[in-house]
């Protein structure tokens, strides 16, 4: 029997990024989502094309060996394949890890400890994004405490750090996915060495592209604190400037500046705490911002600045690293000025959560607002400026 993986989220992410590298190593890969149409559409073709742009020229692959199963109507049927599967990878947005989680435990509590454990990878921007799927997995809700006893003999989690650019796709594009040929896909190999807190025949799945790695977090925050940083700065300041994309955000000069200022602060956090060599982050910065800029990937500045409640989170693009720069001393003018175009981001057509946002602003008092979306506490030397920040902004939405 063929290698086989389970994809939950048959989106521009899973199709193009995710499910190529597991389709170029030889797995059978079989999407899991809710999306009828998509769903539909993936069961009515026999290929679909990844078309990869770079400055050296455009590739296409063919992605073949697939097939889809609508979670909504056919959770048994999903079960059934999670518990023979070798892999189960996810691209379904952090805040959907919860809504996946009750199948995939009914799927490895009905595996057969026989078999070696199911590896688990979660590719969402989020720090330790398997580390929370696995809870939700592991909730009495969903997997009986007694079976959680030999549960690592049964599965193994991994988290990991995913960097590509995947732009808004032409309407009429179909399956097809187009993206950028860079690609970052960096996962932790720990959980795949046989100790005494993992089963005797676990093994490293072999999946082309990834970056196996015994340390992940220098990783993840360098790309956290770098792509995402300076996409979203871009994306923001290009909203509240009135520019379409963000690529036409990153040729206006002033915004350009802020987005460089923005990741030149994150920078002194990711080689001061990772002991990254300066010149290597200053070389992975301007890759970063000719990346953003490319024309050929222009991509909405509402779409990739949508969700701004969870990107003003404590431990996200802005915050996080501004938080930490703050107790070590450092100068966060350029993220705090980011951070106010994120808070300034409301009532986006089409975007829940900027709603939401514009609906806690005026309602909450500016320490509640602080409190309830940046999770920031009082006796954090980052408080009082952005504090500072959502009183100004509050202020200027009763103009």
């Amino acid at each position: 029997m063929g290698k086989k993986a389970v994809h939950f989220g048959s989106g521009n992410i899973g199709r193009g990024f995710v499910a190529c590298f597991l389709h170029e190593s030889g797995y059978e890969v079989i999407f899991a989502d809710v999306v009828d149409k998509l769903v539909d559409s993936l069961n009515a073709t026999t290929s679909y094309n990844v078309i990869e742009r770079g400055v050296e020229g455009t590739v296409t692959k063919k992605i073949t060996n697939y097939r889809a199963i609508n979670s909504k109507y056919n959770e048994a049927e999903l079960v059934d394949e999670i518990a023979t599967a070798d892999v189960v990878t996810c691209s379904v947005g952090p805040n959907i890890l919860k809504f996946i989680a009750p199948v995939i435990a009914k799927g490895i509590d009905k595996r057969s400890n026989d078999l070696k454990p199911l590896a688990v990878i979660a590719c969402e921007n989020m720090i330790g994004a398997t580390d929370t799927l696995a809870g939700h997995i592991k909730d009495p809700k969903h997997t009986p405490e007694h079976r959680l006893d030999d549960h690592h003999e049964r599965a193994a989690y991994a988290n990991s750090a995913i960097d590509r650019i995947v732009p808004a796709q032409d309407p009429n594009a179909g399956l097809d996915v187009t993206l950028e040929k860079f690609y970052e896909w960096v996962v932790e190999e720990t959980p795949f060495k046989p100790s005494e807190n993992t089963a005797s025949n676990v093994e490293q799945p072999t999946i082309e592209g990834i970056k196996w790695v015994d340390n992940l977090l220098p990783f993840i925050e360098r790309k956290l604190f770098t792509v995402n940083t300076s996409h979203a700065t871009a994306a923001y300041f290009g909203y509240n400037r009135q520019k379409q994309t963000v690529d036409d955000a990153m040729r206006d000069k002033d915004i350009r500046s802020q987005v460089i200022a923005a990741i030149d602060e994150t920078g002194k956090l990711i080689v001061e705490k990772h002991g990254i060599p300066e010149e290597e982050q200053d070389a992975y910065k301007k890759k970063i911002v000719d990346r953003i800029s490319n024309p050929h990937l222009a991509d909405a500045v509402e779409r990739v600045g949508r969700a701004p409640l969870r990107k003003l989170g404590r431990k996200e693009r802005f915050i996080g690293p501004a938080a930490e720069l703050a107790e070590r001393g450092y100068e966060v003018s350029a993220l705090l000025a980011a951070a106010e175009m994120a808070f300034r981001f409301q009532n986006v057509d089409g975007d829940d959560e900027s709603k939401e946002l514009a609906k806690i602003m005026s309602e909450n008092s500016a320490d509640d607002v602080v409190a309830k979306i940046t999770g920031l506490q009082k006796s954090e030397k980052l408080y009082p400026k952005v504090l500072e920040i959502v009183q100004k902004v509050q202020a200027d939405s009763q103009d």
